[in-house]
């Protein structure tokens, strides 16, 4: 999954792509250098993000979704938590709903992702953008985030979502320690007997930062391919079936190869 932040403050690329124009031709560039499906999201969920209003949120989106229609050729998923965002984007093209609050922040956005019959993915967060790494942080992050998976999941299914339809999203770097984020990579393949086809986000977070530099100086976002690499291929192996990344071009080739290992476990 390629990312497109049409965003002025997203904590890697802020503000590259908040150019319809721009952001359409990176699309176009990340299908071609292998995505299979694009992530375009309107709304920074970066720690400390203040949340926008939807109209501000569609006027970033919408030009982008209408610039490639008929031109990508590949599934594109909105990264929303609005449901008024949601169904205009649905309408635009996207055929998968991201949403980071897990039909928490907006409860219609269920009945939106119900009625069109699109996927939708759940993410597993503590808090909220604006709070979530100020902990704290929770005792057992396994247990926290499984059991907030299942909730998750109950309230999809409350609101008639089909099992079919949803994915979910351990939620990296969303309310946890640098450490529980290695944690959860480690223990992937215990999500995975949720039964659902899981989605991992590691690419370029602070995380992957802390562990190639130091706490007083971090690596910074653009040099932290190499150790997305490394963390998306134990993503692929511990069961992922998505990997959310900003440089498609550099990290195809780590996933093809993970894939292939991953078929002979």
């Amino acid at each position: 999954m390629g990312v497109v932040n049409v965003t002025p403050d997203s904590f890697s690329d802020g503000g590259n792509f908040l150019d319809a124009s721009t952001a359409v031709n990176h699309a176009l560039e990340l299908q071609q250098a292998g995505a299979g499906l694009i992530d375009i999201g309107g709304e920074s969920t970066r720690p400390g993000a203040k949340t926008i209003s939807a109209d501000e949120e569609m006027s970033r989106v919408l030009p982008v979704l209408l610039g490639l229609r008929d031109r990508l050729l590949i599934p594109i998923s909105i990264d929303t938590r609005k449901a008024v965002v949601a169904e205009a984007a649905i309408a635009a093209g996207a055929e998968i709903v991201n949403d980071v609050s897990a039909l928490q922040f907006d409860p219609a956005l269920g009945e939106v992702v119900r009625r069109r019959k699109v996927a939708v993915i759940l993410t597993h967060m503590r808090g909220n953008p604006g709070t979530m790494q100020k902990g704290p942080f929770a005792r057992d992050v396994f247990r926290d985030v499984s059991m907030g998976l299942r909730a998750a999941v109950h309230r999809a299914r409350h609101a008639k979502i089909a099992q079919s339809q949803i994915i979910l999203d351990p939620g990296i770097g969303f309310g946890k320690s640098y450490r529980q984020n290695f944690q959860l990579l480690a223990h992937l393949p215990r999500l995975a007997k949720l039964g659902f086809p899981l989605l991992v986000g590691t690419s370029r977070k602070a995380f992957l930062g802390a562990s190639l530099g130091t706490a007083k100086s971090p690596a910074l976002p653009g040099e932290r391919i190499c150790g997305t690499a490394a963390t998306v291929t134990a993503a692929i192996l511990g069961g992922a079936h998505i990997v959310r990344v900003h440089d498609v071009a550099e990290l195809v080739q780590i996933a093809r190869v993970a894939d292939a290992i991953a078929a002979e476990l």
